[in-house]
């Protein structure tokens, strides 16, 4: 049966907390499908879920066990603060939920343990929600490193950078749970967990990191700016970028081996915005050829767009009883080399992953 068909019958899904605003993306592009839809959600603060019941037409549950014990509801997007994570999966598992999960999995590797046992033994769908494994651009950089058109792999650098802690009010607000050590660890957490999730996708576990984290232009969130440099067991290095204080930027990602050099633009939210019309965003250099070949691909109007592919796969995955995208295991090593550079920057020192 194919997916997308309007016959088919359609996937009911609830969102379990609003807390992330990733939420009201991954609901918007619900809306456009014929196969899916989300019909309910559970919120913990019952102001702001009631206001996103209202904005996408849900049916409100001001009881989470409530919610999981309807059976007419398939499937969850959990999407609260990340430090609940682990008990909200535990229960939407055992209650036969497939589950979306927000990133980072977990704030710690025993609560990433606790997510695998849960949906290992109830047997249910899960996937991360990680958007850079969803964009063509990205897939594209891995197809041909799998192809060998760089050939072997001597360095990667990756930026993935975003502007959150300049907001004003942000203490204040409804995001400020990013910024508390207890709910989300700290900012590199939060966001460069994208680009190591993104950087074992396409090279594997790493043996071992070394890092600098630290408050550099701001002291409202625990750090502001991270630098990661990860090795491989075969020599492969790995420069990992992540600031949550940048205005702009253009180069996101470059891929150097002894065949080709891969440049990736425009692939970051402060980049995309201020991509020119003109933008090149995927370029390959070939030894064999000396030249430099493009990928067409128009980018995306925003980044928003970018986290909106994130439910398509999931759902096809889930329909199709497919394997997942980005299984809990795999969540769990994302979380587990943020983790190492957390502990390398404290110590000082190179830490084994």
């Amino acid at each position: 049966m194919n997916p997308n068909s309007s016959t088919s019958k359609p996937l009911q899904i609830a969102v379990l907390s609003f807390a992330h605003g990733h939420a009201n993306a991954y609901c918007d592009r619900i809306a456009s499908f014929d196969d899916a839809r989300v019909i309910a959600a559970w919120d913990d603060n019952a102001a702001r879920g009631q206001k996103a019941c209202e904005s996408f037409g849900l049916q409100y549950f001001d009881d989470v066990d409530a919610l999981l014990a309807d059976s007419s509801i398939d499937a969850v997007i959990i999407t609260s603060e990340t430090n609940r994570h682990a008990d909200l999966i535990e229960k939407a598992a055992a209650a036969g939920k497939a589950i979306l999960c927000q990133k980072p999995m977990a704030t710690t590797l025993e609560d990433c343990d606790r997510i695998i046992a849960a949906v290992e033994k109830a047997g249910v769908h899960f996937e991360m929600a990680f958007q850079m494994r969803c964009d063509p651009l990205n897939q594209q950089i891995k197809k041909w490193i799998e192809e060998g058109a760089v050939g072997r792999v001597g360095l990667v650098r990756r930026r993935h950078c975003i502007n959150f802690l300049f907001s004003p009010g942000l203490k204040e607000g409804p995001s400020a749970w990013h910024i508390d050590p207890v709910a989300n660890v700290g900012m590199f957490f939060d966001d460069a967990v994208h680009a190591t999730d993104f950087l074992y996708w396409l090279l594997g576990k790493p043996s071992c990191v070394i890092a600098e984290i630290d408050n550099v232009l701001t002291d409202v969130a625990p750090d502001d700016t991270g630098l990661a440099i990860y090795r491989w067991p075969n020599g492969t290095m790995a420069d990992l970028c992540n600031a949550s204080v940048t205005l702009a930027g253009e180069n996101t990602c470059e891929v150097y081996g002894d065949e080709g050099v891969i440049i990736q633009n425009y692939d970051d939210g402060v980049s995309v915005a201020h991509a020119p019309a003109d933008a090149v965003a995927l370029k390959l250099f070939r030894k064999s050829t000396g030249q430099w070949e493009t990928f067409d691909h128009q980018l995306p109007p925003n980044h928003g767009e970018r986290l909106k592919a994130v439910p398509r796969p999931w759902i096809d995955n889930i329909k199709n009883s497919a394997t997942p995208t980005v299984s809990a295991r795999d969540g769990r090593i994302s979380v587990e080399m943020c983790i190492a550079a957390y502990q390398s920057a404290r110590e000082g020192r190179r830490i084994q992953i």
